[in-house]
């Protein structure tokens, strides 16, 4: 069972006002994070703290296939806190998303571990592999909710994949201080579980 976790230490929440769109609030989330990944020390530990989070519940969840992502800056690298983990039990089949510009969707590849050999439509590292659905997926968040809903990058890839695949168990993973408050929109999903460095959230 997961467990809903609190913080002893809270970080500011950004709280989109009513003039802020949501590509500003991104910006700012984007640019504070950068901040304090770089200038902090809470921020120099947090990939450790995170990494540690996740190995723990991908331990519980035993994926059979395993949907990750192609870090870009300032996201938590999942890809490089999974090498070497020693799997309780038989180690998942990896994937990697391939997004395609017209018409905007995405699809998960297989992959091998190794350096992807391609790029995406949208410029991002993929794999060649064939198309497979994993069962459990991990999404980078630029913020979050308590209510575990996610802020990306505005492109709405996951969210419709995630609506044409609603049985997979879906992780974000997040900086704590990405946590945020902005308007649900009609196309917004929620996670089954949110991860940040320190706090599992559970809507």
């Amino acid at each position: 069972m997961l467990r809903h976790q609190t913080a002893s230490f809270v970080e500011p929440i950004a709280i989109m006002t009513a003039t802020e769109s949501r590509p500003a609030l991104r910006a700012r989330l984007k640019a504070e994070r950068a901040a304090w990944l770089a200038d902090t020390p809470a921020g120099h530990a947090a990939p450790a703290g995170l990494a540690r989070q996740l190995l723990a519940l991908l331990d519980q969840l035993e994926p059979m296939c395993l949907g990750l992502y192609w870090p870009l800056e300032g996201e938590f690298n999942a890809v490089q806190a999974l090498l070497g983990h020693a799997w309780p039990e038989e180690a998942p089949q990896l994937a990697l998303p391939y997004c395609y510009r017209t018409p905007r969707r995405m699809d998960y590849r297989r992959w091998d571990g190794s350096e992807p050999a391609g790029v995406d439509e949208v410029g991002i590292a993929a794999p060649t592999g064939g198309v497979v659905v994993p069962d459990v997926v991990l999404a980078p968040c630029v913020g979050f909710t308590r209510e575990g809903f996610r802020l990306g990058y505005g492109g709405g890839y996951f969210d419709r994949w995630l609506a044409e695949h609603p049985g997979v168990t879906t992780v974000g993973l997040a900086w704590s201080v990405g946590e945020a408050q902005f308007a649900v929109e009609a196309h917004d999903l929620p996670l089954g579980v949110i991860l940040t460095e320190h706090d599992i959230i559970a809507p």
